[in-house]
């Protein structure tokens, strides 16, 4: 096939300001361990928020293209590649997996170089590494697929590596989107009790008692603290996971979490912002640690996640909640920011 000269996607061309869909011209050929891919599905993640919003810092590869999970087709394969070939259908995702890690490509945009990493997923085509994707069957439903770049494997890893929930133990999930759903239904797959989800939209909080939370509460209407320990009779939790960056929530939940328990953090609080903790209980037992996207490894658990949903041990038909187009990505993001979109919402590229 030949590479399209051409491709819509959403460009990041300025921190905290909307993003810019235009038409972006493609290298010419495939460089090592390269594969083209058209792009069916991409999820957007609170990730994707952090960059727009500069969480980590000043952003020194503007502008760049964005998005992180996607189902895709391949469409040619550079030189070396090994472990897909033209006509798959394939999960993408940021975390490496099996094959080379190829040079980033170098799209061009009004006469400028376009940054794009490994992976990007806004886009209508992508040429990715080969170690940012993993094949799976060809009837596989190309929405749902698309969740597996991410949302679900970190939920699920989350669950399986960070926090290594034993069956009976609690779990507080602060923050129940896309990821925090999965995390509740990893938890319920783990036998845990209770499940605790927390968050600030109703909507929100419905879903998570459809995944499997026993306990559900609204932050902006009740006292959490006074809540989680009426709930564990002041006995404290086994699994404390923040989801948010919130440096002060961060705080509580290592407050509430029993001497032995397990604090996780996935979202990410902005740079300067620091926790506030007395480290005490640090020498005799808990743990605090930060998520890597679960630390799994894609090549081996989309495969095993995909198996675990065809044979029905959970679901994924609740946790999309809507659809968008690419031109309309800037409404997506804004409805995630208010609390509109519920769950995991998708921008579907056209055919």
């Amino acid at each position: 096939m030949t590479i399209p000269k051409t491709m819509k996607a959403a460009i990041l061309v300025e921190q905290r300001k909307p993003l810019v869909v235009d038409e972006v011209e493609l290298p010419d050929s495939l460089d090592v361990g390269q594969v083209l891919v058209k792009i069916h599905y991409s999820g957007i993640c609170g990730s994707q928020l952090g960059e727009i919003d500069g969480v980590k810092g000043e952003d020194r590869f503007l502008p760049h293209l964005l998005g992180h999970e996607a189902s895709a087709t391949v469409m040619e394969v550079g030189p070396g590649v090994r472990t897909v070939r033209s006509g798959d259908a394939v999960v993408l995702h940021w975390r490496k997996g099996q094959g080379i890690e190829s040079a980033p490509p170098k799209y061009r945009w009004r006469g400028k170089t376009v940054n794009a990493g490994w992976l990007t997923t806004f886009n209508e085509y992508a040429i990715v590494s080969e170690n940012r994707m993993t094949p799976i069957p060809s009837d596989s439903d190309l929405d749902v697929a698309a969740l597996f770049g991410c949302a679900v494997t970190t939920g699920f890893g989350v669950i399986e590596n960070d926090a290594n929930v034993r069956m009976g133990e609690s779990v507080l999930v602060y923050g129940s989107g896309g990821v925090g759903l999965n995390m509740i239904q990893a938890a319920t797959l783990r036998s845990a009790y209770p499940i605790i989800a927390v968050d600030i939209y109703r909507s929100r909080l419905d879903l998570a008692k459809k995944m499997g939370a026993t306990h559900v509460m609204n932050s902006n209407d009740c006292d959490v603290v006074e809540k989680v320990n009426e709930i564990m009779k002041n006995k404290g939790l086994d699994v404390f996971i923040d989801n948010t960056g919130n440096v002060d929530i961060i705080s509580m939940g290592y407050g509430i979490t029993k001497k032995s328990g397990k604090v996780v953090l996935v979202g990410v609080p902005k740079k300067g912002n620091n926790i506030n903790i007395h480290s005490l209980d640090l020498h005799y037992g808990k743990t605090m640690k930060g998520s890597e996207g679960g630390g799994g490894q894609p090549t081996m658990d989309i495969p095993r996640y995909l198996g675990m949903l065809e044979n029905s041990m959970y679901s994924l038909s609740n946790v999309i909640t809507d659809i968008y187009s690419l031109d309309q990505v800037s409404y997506a993001i804004s409805d995630m920011r208010s609390g509109e979109v519920a769950g995991r919402c998708l921008i579907k590229m056209n055919d």
